[in-house]
């Protein structure tokens, strides 16, 4: 986390938000067998979004020189808290195109990093901080700095951060990520608020504000149909013949 915010705090962000509603999806997702997270819900839609918009799939390099790079797919990057020798700490859990996956599918992906032995799930992490300061650094360094496709593979396309089942919300979230999408509480009225903190190297508020307008239309379309599509069936009942 340190390596993180120290090159994160270096990245002009900007957080943009937008009332969005999702009350649709709360009745849908009620239904469906199996019932998916919300995590799995927004990650799949704004994976859908950043599909159709590549300014989301963009990252700007520095060196030698400055340039933007754009990766054919999306990778996510979702901050999973885990405890670790009887310490909560937070890890980066890597999700290549999900928005290709069923969301059951993405469910099952993101529980596995929830439940699974850190160790496992995060060995090459591990691997990385056991070296001293100054060569993880550099290492950070040069992935960030260097190579579009490396910083992609190294640290995602886009991150989502949430913490709004804990009934709270992070306003600025700090992040090396062209883009890192969180979401606060939904409301009793299916209301919530959605937010993009974004890189401003690499793109302008408005074309973040009309993504979100965007992101609320694939939330209620395609998002939706998969939900409802999840509902069990109810069988038909036979007509009773006329007396």
């Amino acid at each position: 986390m340190c390596d993180l915010l120290h090159f994160a705090s270096r990245v002009p962000t900007v957080p943009v938000q937008r009332v969005i509603d999702v009350s649709a999806l709360v009745a849908a997702r009620k239904e469906a067998t199996p019932r998916v997270s919300w995590p799995a819900i927004f990650t799949k839609a704004y994976s859908l979004l950043c599909l159709q918009s590549p300014e989301f799939r963009r990252a700007y390099i520095e060196y030698p020189w400055a340039r933007l790079y754009e990766h054919p797919h999306s990778i996510a990057s979702i901050a999973i808290e885990r405890e670790y020798k009887g310490e909560s700490g937070v890890f980066f859990a890597y999700f290549p195109q999900p928005d290709l996956m069923t969301l059951p599918a993405l469910d099952t992906a993101i529980n596995r990093q929830r439940t699974e032995p850190v160790e496992e799930l995060f060995a090459y992490t591990f691997w990385i901080y056991r070296m001293p300061r100054f060569l993880r650094r550099l290492l950070w360094w040069y992935m960030i700095n260097v190579r579009g496709a490396r910083k992609t593979e190294f640290i995602g396309t886009f991150g989502l951060s949430v913490y709004s089942s804990l009934g709270a919300e992070s306003l600025h979230p700090l992040s090396p990520l062209t883009s890192t999408l969180n979401y606060g509480v939904i409301g009793n009225d299916g209301k919530v608020t959605a937010r993009i903190i974004y890189d401003h190297r690499v793109m302008d508020g408005s074309t973040v504000a009309r993504a979100l307008i965007r992101l609320e239309e694939i939330l209620n379309s395609d998002i939706l149909r998969e939900l409802k599509g999840m509902a069990p069936s109810v069988p038909e009942q036979p007509a009773r013949e006329a007396a």
